[in-house]
């Protein structure tokens, strides 16, 4: 058997209907991610935006601690 066949007698053993749909989005998502879907949906200035923050994110000085940012978002983290 190929990956393909492999694959598609997978989903036919799920029998939840809730699970399959779970896995679809799943793979839907991670195909749009590799095939650049997320960057090409932005605009100019946000591309630049994020690959200036990436580059920023190589300096130490540039980061949050995980204490820190658990701070600032405490409110939206207690719901």
């Amino acid at each position: 058997m190929n990956i393909k066949e492999d694959f598609h007698h997978l989903i036919d053993t799920i029998d939840d209907e809730q699970l399959l749909k779970s896995y679809y989005q799943l793979i839907q998502q991670l195909n749009a991610n590799q095939t650049g879907h997320l960057w090409n949906n932005l605009n100019e200035a946000e591309k630049q935006e994020l690959l200036i923050a990436y580059d920023e994110s190589f300096d130490d000085a540039n980061l949050l601690s995980h204490d820190a940012v658990k701070q600032m978002h405490k409110k939206w983290l207690k719901q």
